[in-house]
């Protein structure tokens, strides 16, 4: 299947993971509109949407995407911080595994500031299992049968505290710290996990100002020996079951 990205930083974030019948569509946080120009407009083989938490580059279109006949599945924390109500969104709880259209997915709770974020363990038969985690700070689970992995990298802390020396408010900082994963902690999470059947890492949500790109690409692949990608606004990457 092919992962393509709409957007993956603060001014939106939303991934589609699509083949010639079915897609899934994880986070809503771009304008419905954009979804449909990457589906050459059949959102009808959308089999649902993903959420991992509430803020508003994550789910800040959710209800253009129930208007448009798109299911959406997230936590009963993020359903009632959004505020909504309607019966194509359902509620997901962590470690309770969810049938969507051929696509079997585990949640897990993760680590953010907000209500009840969660992260997804998928498997299909075209992708094998991935993990989907992004918006944690930290992430309390191992998996078995990775073949291949999507996590946040949001910032280095060398960067971090340097931008705090150049200005930036320590406010900020502390957020960050709090609510989003660094480089170091994305590596202790690849370090604690069996690879060996991984194809593909791809590193989300980059923040604009507190991160390397490439630096982050080089680390995570010389650690890990396997093809690293940056979610780039309009990438595309091979997600699959079966290396290339």
């Amino acid at each position: 299947m092919q992962l393509q990205v709409i957007g993956s930083s603060s001014s939106g974030n939303n991934y589609v993971l699509t083949n010639e019948d079915m897609a899934l569509v994880m986070e809503a946080g771009a304008h419905v509109n954009q979804l449909k120009r990457v589906l050459d407009f059949n959102i009808t083989k959308i089999a649902g949407c993903l959420l991992t938490h509430e803020h508003g580059d994550h789910a800040g279109h959710v209800k253009n995407y129930l208007r448009a006949g798109i299911d959406v599945y997230a936590s009963q924390g993020t359903i009632d911080a959004l505020g909504i109500s309607h019966h194509r969104l359902h509620p997901l709880k962590a470690m309770q595994k969810q049938i969507i259209k051929g696509f079997s997915v585990l949640p897990f709770d993760v680590k953010h500031d907000c209500a009840e974020p969660l992260g997804f363990l998928i498997n299909h038969p075209d992708t094998g299992t991935f993990v989907f985690a992004t918006d944690t700070y930290y992430i309390p689970y191992t998996f078995q049968g990775l073949n291949n992995v999507l996590i946040e990298c949001n910032y280095s802390r060398d960067i971090l505290d340097e931008n705090v020396r150049n200005g930036l408010a320590t406010s900020i900082r502390d957020r960050v710290i709090q609510s989003h994963m660094e480089l170091q902690t994305c590596k202790d999470f690849l370090s604690a996990n069996d690879l060996s059947q991984v194809h593909n890492i791809v590193l989300l949500h980059l923040s604009d100002t507190n991160s390397h790109a490439e630096q982050f690409r080089s680390t995570i692949q010389e650690l890990t020996g396997k093809p690293v990608f940056i979610a780039d606004k309009g990438s595309q990457i091979q997600i699959s079951k079966k290396a290339f």
